[in-house]
């Protein structure tokens, strides 16, 4: 049974597995962590251990099966119930497409950019009554994308630094004249995810990083065949591998207080008057903008 996680337990980094990653190896007092949120329920309970001495909750974001389509993920839970637990920095992992000939099937990118090309999905905590701007010119947490870098190459991983990462909505893979025209756009990945996330993570002043996992060349390569399930699987399967080494290594060398600006992405974003947020909003919302309001 998942139990409600304590107040006095410190759990300050998070990982959202994607496609083919619904559970992580080496952690050690281990528990399952159900968490609620205003929002509803997050894809699935999360996953409480020890990982190199440090306490790390590990969520499937398809649910664990995967049975949850990518427009369907209840993103806003799931980050929710990041910020609820305690978590400060938040290691993404996805399955991607290549837009680049330069990124071979296999190859691991963090991404620095992201084009939200969704249409279905709500991107943001705010509404019912208060409205926030944050800032997503930098949308990533560069100093988290450096320490994943860092792994990364210490584990032996391709890992190119940076780069666009366009999110569609899914769950079709792109027709070929989607994915010729997403390359006029210069971007180097395409997945179905992450610039939710990363909205998201960003109203909660969470750090934010993707492992960009590049499983096929998306179907715009005329000389390979055309993307299907059986062959990003076979990919997938050795990338997954190579991404739990990764956050192993990563997780090894975090540490510390936080130095960059994500901390505080919220500080004077909240456009409405703090009177006319209605008092629901700010109970539900309190994980999130209690720090900004007025205490009584």
């Amino acid at each position: 049974m998942a139990k409600r996680t304590s107040k006095t337990e410190k759990i300050m980094i998070g990982v959202i597995g994607g496609s083919g990653l619904y559970e992580m190896e080496g952690l050690t007092n281990v528990r399952k962590v159900r968490v609620t949120t205003p929002f509803g329920k997050p894809s699935d309970d999360y996953i409480v251990g020890t990982l190199h001495g440090k306490r790390v909750a590990f969520l499937p974001r398809h649910g664990r099966g995967h049975r949850i389509m990518p427009t369907d993920i209840n993103y806003r839970a799931n980050i929710f119930g990041m910020k609820k637990l305690g978590v400060e920095r938040i290691i993404s992992v996805s399955a991607v497409g290549s837009m680049k000939e330069e990124i071979k099937p296999g190859d691991i990118v963090i991404p620095d950019q992201f084009y939200d090309h969704t249409k279905h999905r709500r991107s943001t905590f705010f509404g019912n009554g208060v409205v926030a701007h944050v800032g997503m010119a930098e949308p990533v947490c560069a100093g988290l994308s450096r320490t994943l870098i860092e792994a990364g190459e210490q584990v032996g991983a391709t890992v190119h630094r940076g780069g666009a990462y366009l999110c569609m909505e899914g769950p079709q893979f792109s027709t070929r004249a989607e994915s010729m025209t997403y390359r006029t756009w210069n971007v180097d990945v395409i997945g179905m995810t992450n610039a939710t996330e990363a909205k998201l993570a960003r109203e909660a002043e969470i750090c934010y990083s993707t492992i960009a996992l590049a499983t096929d060349y998306d179907c715009w390569h005329h000389s390979e065949e055309a993307v299907t399930v059986e062959a990003v699987l076979a990919v997938m399967k050795h990338n997954i591998e190579t991404s739990k080494s990764m956050i192993r290594q990563a997780v090894q060398m975090l540490s510390g207080a936080r130095t960059c600006g994500c901390g505080e992405s919220l500080r004077n974003t909240i456009m409405t008057p703090e009177k006319l947020i209605p008092a629901k909003v700010k109970k539900d919302l309190a994980p999130i903008i209690g720090r900004y309001l007025k205490k009584k």
